[in-house]
């Protein structure tokens, strides 16, 4: 049978910010897959023009609500590149430790909340909870533990306040952590149950040949340092990034779509975020982590977009192990933060926010003051391989009713736990002019 069908969702449900999907099928044969950012630009790289280079932390958190200890860090970490600052010590030891924070209560946002109903049959958690109240209780409680990192060291847990380049403004006493110590050791075995909750999942048979790419530590598994690499080969600064990749504005799209300029066949789509991480950083997972993602049937490598929710949840594992590790050992820095002095230069920052890479580039002048700011946030870099998965995904499936086809292809892109409001970042505008001279 030769179908025609349409396939339109106006506004897709369990992402963050407005998105919409159309896909068209004629005479049995898949069209067109478009997959459009509505929600309106935010102009954050504008109106951070003319503004102090300690208030780009402030300015940036408000990018987004759910991950904005990354812009927050990638931020100051693009100044003190700019001041030639290092952070080391108990100071970057709290960095990792925030980030822990963010990585926790936005993953298990993701997986409980917005994700796992798709593989349980459920339009929401709401409804989810009647069936699998256990579940939906050990996920608000695991979040919960996330939040809490995010608030005692960032000061709230919603655009944390606490941050500054060249560290803090306050860091808390080793006394404050200890009840929080106790909930993480809780959540800890949380973070097991879920890993091998979500591993029993029933995943379509789906594994696509990506690029992913992402940073690599020598020593630890990413936050906010290393090299940006690939699976591909591509191993460069971060100061580099505007060389290899590059942003272009499509029609149907209020965000820019990113592309690898300098890959072997020429501006591909790649991949960023939890399953570029894993792929490309599995041995700078702890040995729980690690000893828990095989158990849930992973190896080092996962190209199934669909079983992304299980690789979210081994690196909710590893945040939790790993602040942990950092709370166990903490000790006191001296002082909450290393001097900066401003200088007129360039400074480049990109950190592993929970959706992928974010990058930030600022210019800034003598006194401090920034003269352009580029950011580049994962979501953005993901639209066109979310749009190719649904290419590749879709001709199979076409005899399937259009409910469950509509159905998979929603949940097709929510394996990206697509970040609208933090990708719909600016647009370019170019105006032409033309005189007329009246005579």
């Amino acid at each position: 049978m030769s179908i025609s069908r349409t396939i339109k969702v106006d506004a897709l449900a369990r992402v963050e910010g407005e998105g919409a999907l159309t896909v068209t099928v004629r005479k049995g044969e898949l069209k067109d897959v478009q997959f459009r950012i509505f929600e309106p630009p935010r102009f954050f790289e504008g109106f951070l023009r003319g503004r102090r280079y300690a208030e780009a932390p402030d300015i940036t958190a408000r990018i987004c609500g759910i991950c904005p200890v990354a812009y927050q860090m990638s931020s100051v970490h693009a100044m003190e590149d700019a001041f030639g600052v290092t952070v080391e010590g108990p100071l970057r030891e709290l960095r990792r430790l925030i980030y822990c924070g963010e990585w926790i209560e936005s993953h298990v946002l993701h997986v409980y909340m917005l994700h796992a109903p798709d593989f349980l049959g459920f339009e929401d958690a709401i409804r989810m909870a009647h069936k699998h109240p256990d579940a939906v209780k050990r996920g608000l409680r695991l979040k919960k533990a996330g939040n809490d990192i995010v608030t005692l060291l960032g000061g709230r847990e919603i655009h944390p306040i606490n941050v500054r380049v060249g560290g803090f403004y306050r860091v808390p006493a080793k006394r404050e952590w200890l009840p929080l110590i106790e909930e993480l050791k809780w959540a800890r075995e949380a973070a097991v149950e879920t890993v091998l909750w979500t591993g029993q999942f029933d995943f379509p048979d789906f594994e696509q040949d990506y690029e992913f790419v992402a940073l690599r530590h020598p020593d630890e598994y990413p936050f906010n340092e290393g090299h940006i690499v690939s699976n591909k080969g591509l191993n460069i600064e971060v100061r580099d990034f505007e060389r290899h990749f590059e942003e272009e504005h499509v029609a149907r799209s209020t965000a820019l779509h990113a592309v690898h300029k300098t890959a072997g066949n020429g501006r591909q789509p790649y991949h960023v975020g939890p399953l570029a991480r894993y792929a490309l950083n599995f041995d700078k997972l702890s040995p729980l982590a690690q000893e828990t993602a095989r158990a849930a049937g992973l190896g080092p490598v996962c190209n199934n977009p669909f079983q992304s929710i299980v690789v979210r949840s081994v690196e909710t594992l590893y945040a939790v192990d790993e602040a942990l590790r950092i709370l166990e050992n903490y000790e006191e820095p001296e002082r909450p933060y290393v001097p900066v002095t401003p200088r007129a230069a360039t400074g480049y920052g990109a950190s592993e926010a929970p959706r992928g890479l974010l990058y930030h580039r600022y210019a800034v002048d003598e006194d401090g003051t920034i003269l352009s700011a580029r950011i580049v946030p994962p979501t953005a870099q993901n639209q066109k391989t979310v749009e190719r998965d649904l290419w590749n995904f879709i001709p199979s499936r076409l005899d399937l009713p259009k409910d469950e086809l509509t159905w998979q292809c929603e949940q097709a892109i929510r394996n990206y736990d697509p970040c609208i409001s933090c990708s719909a970042h600016f647009l370019r505008l170019e105006l032409r002019k033309s005189c007329q001279v009246l005579k």
